[in-house]
């Protein structure tokens, strides 16, 4: 698919996000200073939604029956583009995935595509979704009927390098709970019954286990509650731990595996387990094969160089529940590079550098390769005609 040439709509769109560009800045920096955790985004939310709104957008806020996601829509052509925005932080390390700058960047293309939508037909929609780093925002909107409408679905995070086609894991947050009995620990400990020696039972198996694990599966955690007193035996304890894998088929497998262990933990110890699911089950990325390659040539004119595509799927991102909507939506989530001076991702030198000069260029870049993706897919026939059909067939399922 050839890149945009030099068209109304391309121009037009560059152009506003030109325009914009300092204020684009001014709103990842603000969403920094003010980190929010899962489903608290408010001021984020506020923030993300006044230059939409000042630009004639129809916002409709706390839909999915989530307070703090929303919907801003323009334009009124078939092809529906979602351009899918974060902006949770994480605990005590604030923006160390950079969330303030996706945030920015589906700002910056909403507004791009705005000035182009009349002209390639079109629907811009910015889907605020909270809660990314833990809570599963998307699959809760998309379960309940928030995406039924979109066509193509994109979005690009920060990370330490250009990655067009990122790879993710399919996830499962769990919480193990071990109920024993508590006891004096040294006046009568044989009336006790050690859930915390539940967890360290638990989490030995788990560790001779990782020896035998499939190429791409994972599991890590930590240890929630141990206790409350030395003198007092551990009648509660509590693991929280992620499971990943390559694909969802690959995670009952490892989900399999790592109940036994749960259940070991408490067998040995004479106590009670309960395994618990915390959030929704993320499932791998799944790009659209004719937004990827548009991406590519969108990022690429704008002078960045992705890794090569041979090596994307052996730098996997983590998890992400952007890779619900890709299972069901054509969309894309590549990767935007910043220089964090060798930092990564969930670290404070990545929180630190998500507001320095080249987390703003990728801001920018960002919100003109989105923009810039979506004008190629729109003007392309065949591939809007193939999105058409493919959001009615969805549509017909969901009657």
């Amino acid at each position: 698919m050839p890149p945009p040439r030099s068209t109304d709509a391309a121009a037009a769109s560059d152009a506003a996000v030109a325009s914009a560009a300092a204020r684009l800045i001014d709103l990842s920096h603000a969403i920094h200073a003010e980190p929010e955790l899962a489903f608290e985004e408010t001021r984020s939310v506020a923030k993300v939604l006044e230059p939409l709104t000042e630009r004639g957008f129809e916002v409709e806020t706390g839909v999915a029956g989530l307070p703090t996601a929303f919907r801003a829509s323009y334009g009124s052509g078939a092809l529906t583009v979602g351009i899918c925005a974060e902006y949770d932080a994480l605990p005590e390390i604030g923006h160390a995935c950079g969330h303030n700058i996706i945030a920015a960047s589906a700002v910056g293309a909403a507004l791009g595509l705005a000035e182009a939508a009349d002209e390639l037909g079109i629907t811009v929609v910015v889907l605020g979704t909270p809660a990314e780093e833990s809570g599963g925002g998307k699959v809760l909107m998309l379960e309940r009927g928030v995406f039924d409408d979109i066509a193509m679905a994109m979005m690009v995070h920060p990370g330490p390098y250009d990655i067009a086609g990122a790879h993710s894991l399919a996830l499962a947050d769990i919480g193990v709970v071990f109920r024993g009995q508590e006891a004096h620990a040294s006046a009568a400990p044989e009336h006790g019954r050690n859930a915390g020696d539940a967890v360290t039972i638990t989490q030995v198996a788990l560790g001779l286990l990782r020896q035998h694990l499939q190429p791409g599966q994972q599991l890590h955690g930590i240890v929630s509650d141990g206790g409350v007193a030395p003198n007092i035996v551990p009648g509660r304890a509590e693991l929280l731990y992620y499971l990943r894998a390559v694909d969802s088929a690959s995670l009952d497998d490892l989900m399999r595996r790592a109940s036994a262990c749960f259940e070991a933990g408490a067998l040995a110890t004479g106590c009670t387990h309960e395994i618990r699911t915390l959030a929704p089950t993320y499932t791998e990325l799944t790009p659209d094969p004719a937004l990827l390659c548009a991406y590519r040539e969108q990022i690429a004119d704008l002078g960045r160089v992705p890794i090569a595509p041979e090596l994307e799927a052996q730098r996997p991102l983590g998890s992400t529940d952007m890779g619900n909507v890709t299972n069901v939506i054509p969309g894309i989530h590549p990767v935007i590079g910043i220089d964090a001076g060798g930092a990564v991702t969930h670290q404070p030198g990545f929180a630190a550098a998500s507001v320095n000069a080249s987390a703003d260029r990728a801001v920018t870049d960002g919100a003109v390769a989105l923009a810039r993706t979506a004008i190629a897919v729109a003007r392309d026939e065949k591939h809007r005609d193939r999105l058409l059909q493919r959001l009615v067939q969805r549509q017909e399922d969901i009657r």
